[in-house]
């Protein structure tokens, strides 16, 4: 059985993510693998390359067959000169740089910032004028709301009901 090294394709449209599989020769592109030995993020930067280093050589001391991008991948990260005894087997791999903890970056304002407080950090909320509740409401001639004036004219009729 002829065995290949291939991606398999994951993702959304525009945004390819694959899988570095093991699978047999005459399956389609998605179709059963083997086994799965990495991922690769192209739309990342730099590329997001994964590669479990031993399955990898394992397979490929088996007979396992890389498809080309695969090829260029394994060159990448280093695999293909381990396997087949080239300098360079550290690789090429771009590594992306950590972004520095929230704790750091804010230090680093403190540092700079003096750790004299500013005015423009933290303001209270203006509050807003209490006349435009009572304007909105609408009052009878007397002065009175007419809330109370609806609930006198209720108690009254209920009180010559009896």
């Amino acid at each position: 059985m002829a065995v290949k090294i291939k991606l398999t394709r994951l993702g959304k449209i525009r945004n390819p993510q694959y899988r570095i599989a093991v699978a047999d020769a005459r399956t389609r592109r998605d179709g059963r693998s083997i086994e799965v030995i990495g991922r690769y993020h192209p739309k990342e930067d730099p590329s997001l390359i994964e590669v479990d280093s031993e399955r990898a050589q394992y397979w490929l001391s088996v007979g396992a067959q890389p498809t080309e991008p695969v090829l260029k991948l394994l060159k990448i990260t280093g695999d293909w000169q381990k396997f087949k005894g080239l300098p360079g087997a550290e690789g090429t791999l771009k590594v992306k740089e950590p972004k520095p903890s929230k704790l750091d970056l804010f230090n680093a304002a403190l540092a700079a910032a003096d750790g004299a407080p500013s005015g423009e950090a933290a303001q209270p909320k203006k509050k807003k004028a209490p006349a435009a509740k009572k304007a909105a409401e609408p009052a009878t001639e007397d002065g009175a709301p007419a809330a109370d004036t609806a609930e006198a004219a209720t108690a009254s009729a209920d009180s010559g009901e009896e």
